[in-house]
């Protein structure tokens, strides 16, 4: 489909806006996935256009989070796996369910990782005490449960990617015991992941928009260095006011839709 110099522009800045917001916290596609629609893209090929526009994104927050990255390998690779497999549930569900399968429990998803984010601090404490009491080590890699839900959470991640960090970043800070920004750097490579294999399988079974693609992902290479580099200057405590206030912002939005 032909874009006017408007729409262009447009689609760059939403892909900038999104590669940045995704890197410091996640919900990026509200920013891309409306864009989209409106230069009149079907649905279905404005999902998967973003899909795989925001890879380089993702990868450039990645690469700007190195050094938060450093000795997270073992963790990193376990978590991988089970984005890898809910990412491409996610895809092939896309495909296979009505587009409206996913808007009732996506808002509720989004607003109990917001709660979990802002008490993350004190669950956290009260998780720490009870392991001193019983004498039970801290699992780097957060155990069973969080590769259990950082799976599920990967499948809604295939399907539309809206504000999977969030839930993500949630999911961690509850169940491991590391610094808020470290965590953030793993949920960056993990979006990578989904993003990477739901864009896979969508190139043999479905529709892309290359224009699109290409302007997303130019945008949100450059977006992901910039989101570096303001995330890793954010206290714990404002990076998490930043996490309630998108988030809050993305539930309104899937709510309006």
């Amino acid at each position: 489909m032909a874009l006017s110099i408007w729409e262009i522009l447009a689609v760059f800045a939403a892909g900038v806006g999104a590669g940045t917001i995704n890197t410091i916290v996640g919900s990026g596609t509200l920013i891309t996935f409306p864009v989209l629609l409106a230069t009149g893209l079907p649905p279905v090929t404005a999902t998967v256009s973003n899909a795989l526009g925001l890879i380089p994104g993702s990868i450039s927050g990645a690469i700007g989070y190195r050094k938060e990255l450093a000795g997270q390998r073992r963790r990193i690779l376990r978590l991988s796996v089970g984005a890898a497999i809910g990412g491409l549930t996610g895809a092939t569900l896309l495909l296979a369910l009505p587009s409206t399968a996913f808007e009732t429990i996506v808002p509720v998803l989004v607003a109990l990782a917001l709660v979990l984010v802002i008490l993350q601090p004190r669950i956290s404490k009260a998780v720490q005490r009870r392991r001193e009491r019983t004498g039970t080590p801290a699992r780097p890699d957060g155990g069973p449960l969080l590769f259990t839900g950082l799976t599920l959470a990967s499948i809604y991640g295939g399907y539309f990617t809206a504000a999977q960090g969030i839930i993500y970043l949630s999911l961690m800070g509850m169940l491991v015991d590391d610094t808020i920004q470290r965590l953030n750097a793993v949920k960056n490579v993990l979006a990578a992941v989904v993003n990477s294999i739901a864009a896979l399988f969508f190139l043999f079974v479905a529709d892309f928009d290359w224009t699109a693609v290409v302007l997303i992902a130019v945008g949100s290479a450059i977006g992901g260095q910039i989101g570096a580099k303001v995330g890793r200057r954010l206290s714990p405590t404002l990076l998490r006011a930043l996490i309630v206030v998108v988030g809050t912002a993305a539930i309104v939005q899937l709510l309006l839709r």
